[in-house]
């Protein structure tokens, strides 16, 4: 018999409507994977039996009656620690926040999963207060990949990447300012979409401004289509919020064959990887069999880094403003710097990466009128040892060095999902989808796709074996 714990989130629910598992049963079979796999990758910093299964029971209560409230009725769900969560502390892996609170608010996307009947698990790890493309914190310390502990799962989100990996809840919630639901997608096997800005709603704002978008992180694309669908729409607390779009779990069913697709194995400047290159090619020839029409083709514009860093290290110049120097002390030192290195931008710096920003956003717009998805590799290496920035011996000191292909489409705010389409050394690789704002249907439609002709979705990680 299946493992309720390795079961998609629309399985389970099917499953729940058939009378054939109980919502108890799926949590108890979760918790029961999170107490024997946690302690190998430190994928949670608050695990709460208790009132998951106090959830899990109201739920089941609802199921025979049958009246379940909401959509996720009764699927485990885990939350990154970057949003609130009402009862549960959001530490953001800092010391500088007080675990007392109080804590009585959702974010809005937390509030949306539980208005749903989403049972909620448990906090997912971060590096301090979001900062970096791995995950490791002066409070949490090192969270490791589920394919190899030994090494990083990714980050910012890197958490809830190896808890879904690993079957720890079918469902996270992750954020992204420059890549951190699709650089641990990538590092650990699982799939994601980074939604156009503005489609789900956030509260408080995040420091790093129009960058931060929150996304789902799930093992399949039907999942993270319903998820997503659940905690779209605008909130109060969210002025920049857009209105409810079409749900993406009907656009799954849209035919692709026709799509005109553009093909950049490296934007024009990107050293990949040569595994990673090949699996990025093979994945190119599967959507070609379903009708695509691809173009090998960069969309043409210089490596923006330099714009994207005065935006992110001036974010993080804000998020540690207020502190005093004992506190920064004990922070991450690599934040510390890069913040410092944020103060000394100025108005002016500020202004010229968003007038960069500006043109990048008009050039991709431009480039979605005679391509409607770009696809690239998620990343240009596969996942490196746990508890560092850059690899060893890399030649740059900041994650972004290694990220080239993720942080421009922050700065576009488009759509950009991240699907599994390989194995690298034993190590996943990911085919980064991206479209042009708004168009997250079409996006999820053409990875839904690929992931119904090809398996590297399933695929498990040694851990699980």
């Amino acid at each position: 018999m299946t493992d309720p714990a390795d079961l998609q989130a629309v399985e389970l629910l099917a499953a729940y409507r058939d009378r054939t598992l109980s919502p108890v049963e799926a949590t108890s079979a979760v918790l029961a994977r999170i107490a024997r796999l946690d302690p190998r990758v430190n994928a949670f910093c608050l695990v709460d039996e208790a009132a998951a299964l106090t959830a899990a029971r109201a739920s089941e209560d609802r199921w025979a009656r049958g009246e379940p409230c909401g959509v996720l009725d009764g699927v485990p769900v885990s939350i990154k620690d970057l949003l609130l969560t009402r009862g549960w502390p959001t530490l953001r892996g800092s010391h500088s926040i007080d675990a007392a609170g109080p804590w009585d608010v959702d974010a809005p996307s937390v509030a949306r999963v539980r208005e749903q009947g989403g049972v909620l698990v448990g906090k997912t790890t971060t590096p301090e207060l979001g900062w970096k493309g791995v995950t490791d914190a002066p409070r949490t310390g090192v969270t490791g990949n589920p394919w190899d502990p030994s090494r990083t799962s990714g980050g910012s989100s890197g958490g809830s990447a190896a808890a879904v990996a690993l079957g720890m809840a079918p469902l996270s919630l992750g954020t992204d300012g420059g890549g951190s639901v699709r650089i641990p997608a990538a590092f650990s096997g699982v799939t994601t979409i980074k939604p156009t800005w503005g489609r789900v709603p956030i509260y408080p704002a995040s420091p790093f401004g129009a960058l931060s978008h929150v996304g789902p992180m799930t093992r399949t694309v039907a999942d993270a289509a319903l998820l997503l669908d659940v905690v779209s729409g605008a909130d109060v607390r969210d002025a920049w919020a857009l209105a409810p779009a079409a749900p993406t779990t009907a656009a799954l069913a849209a035919p692709v064959a026709g799509l005109r697709v553009a093909a950049s194995a490296t934007l024009g400047y990107v050293d990949v990887d040569p595994g990673v290159a090949a699996a990025f090619e093979s994945a190119v020839d599967v959507l070609v069999t379903l009708g695509v029409r691809v173009d090998e083709v960069d969309p043409g514009f210089a490596d923006p880094v330099a714009a994207f860093e005065a935006l992110w290290f001036s974010g993080a110049a804000a998020s540690l403003a207020a502190l005093p120097a004992q506190v920064q002390a004990d922070m991450d030192r690599g934040l510390v710097d890069v913040a410092a290195e944020g103060a000394r931008i100025g108005a002016v710096g500020y202004l010229k990466a968003m007038a960069v920003r500006g043109d990048l956003g008009v050039r991709m717009g431009e480039f979605h009128e005679r391509y409607d998805l770009l696809v690239t590799p998620t990343l240009p290496i596969t996942a490196f040892e746990a508890g560092v920035e850059v690899p060893p011996g890399w030649p740059r000191e900041r994650w972004t060095s290694w990220t080239p292909f993720t942080y421009p489409f922050n700065m576009t705010q488009q759509p950009a999902a991240s699907v599994p389409c390989g194995l690298v050394n034993g190590l996943p690789v990911g085919l980064q989808i991206v479209g042009p704002r708004h168009a997250d249907g079409r996006v999820l439609a053409l990875a839904h796709a690929f992931q119904q002709c090809t398996d590297w979705h399933r695929h498990r990680p040694p851990l699980l074996l």
